[in-house]
């Protein structure tokens, strides 16, 4: 199967509600009416009903309880709400558990990249928001994989597991495209902004961009920081492994860096609804 017929394959896409696709095009217009997006949100139960219950989780610490879709854009802000809607989107969008992926395992992993991405994003001066949601995105290729092509995935987790470091490589050279690949195809068929789908394609080798792309060596770092989550292995044990140069950009040493994180665990306390 090639890339372009997995893309068009109903089987393998996740499902959209539109109250997403209308919040992806707002990403266009900054100023865009809270109102609009109250009513937009409003339109949706499902959606409205899981945002209200994050903006009242332990992770917001909110001062007062969260009652309505308005009182959440105003008091998290238009940003932080479209983040949540559209990460929680991407995260129901699949009605059909994949042959052979955990389900819930992959959004713990996609979680742990995102607040893993927030961090690093926010003490190298990138988009934190931007960077949680792509985070949360960038592996979403394994799912479509997985949905829409289930024997070769899992012949091929025989031999590498979806979350470890080689998996694109043993992807290329099985299928001739990586679930990176997959995943950048899927934001430009959803027209999610050009930045997604140029952040997910970059990620695995951000600096071969040119300049460097400093979103996408972000979410590197972050999705090497999940795998070691999801290995178990202690950083020594995969020290050919270690994204050194990525880290380099921006003056950090790996060590460091996962000596100064907070554990994951940590980062992503209070955000357990969004994956559910």
């Amino acid at each position: 199967m090639t890339l372009d017929e997995l893309l068009h394959n109903p089987k393998a896409l996740p499902t959209a509600p539109k109250v997403l696709a209308d919040l992806i095009h707002s990403f266009e217009d900054p100023d865009v009416p809270v109102a609009h997006i109250t009513r937009t949100l409003s339109a949706d139960p499902v959606l409205s009903a899981k945002l209200l219950r994050l903006a009242n989780s332990a992770y917001y610490k909110m001062s007062r309880s969260v009652a309505t879709v308005d009182d959440a854009v105003r008091m998290l802000g238009f940003v932080t709400v479209r983040t949540l809607v559209i990460s929680s989107g991407l995260v129901n969008g699949f009605k059909d558990v994949p042959p052979g992926l955990d389900l819930q395992r992959f959004w713990r992993y996609s979680l742990n990249t995102a607040v893993a991405a927030r961090w690093i994003a926010s003490r190298t001066g990138e988009d934190a928001d931007l960077a949680f949601t792509i985070g949360l995105m960038h592996a979403i290729g394994l799912v479509i994989i997985h949905a829409g092509m289930p024997a070769q995935a899992q012949e091929l987790d025989d031999d590498v597991g979806p979350y470890d470091p080689g998996r694109m490589q043993h992807e290329m050279r099985a299928f001739g495209f990586s679930f990176y690949d997959v995943g950048a195809g899927l934001a430009q068929r959803w027209k999610f902004p050009a930045v997604f789908t140029r952040t997910i394609r970059e990620v695995p080798a951000p600096l071969q961009a040119t300049p460097p792309d400093r979103l996408a060596a972000v979410i590197h770092l972050a999705a090497w920081r999940a795998q070691l989550n999801e290995a178990r292995e202690a950083p020594d044990d995969i020290a050919g492994e270690t994204p050194t140069g990525v880290a380099a950009l921006f003056a950090l040493e790996p060590g460091r860096l996962l000596e100064d994180m907070p554990p994951l665990a940590e980062l992503s306390a209070g955000l357990e609804e969004l994956i559910k």
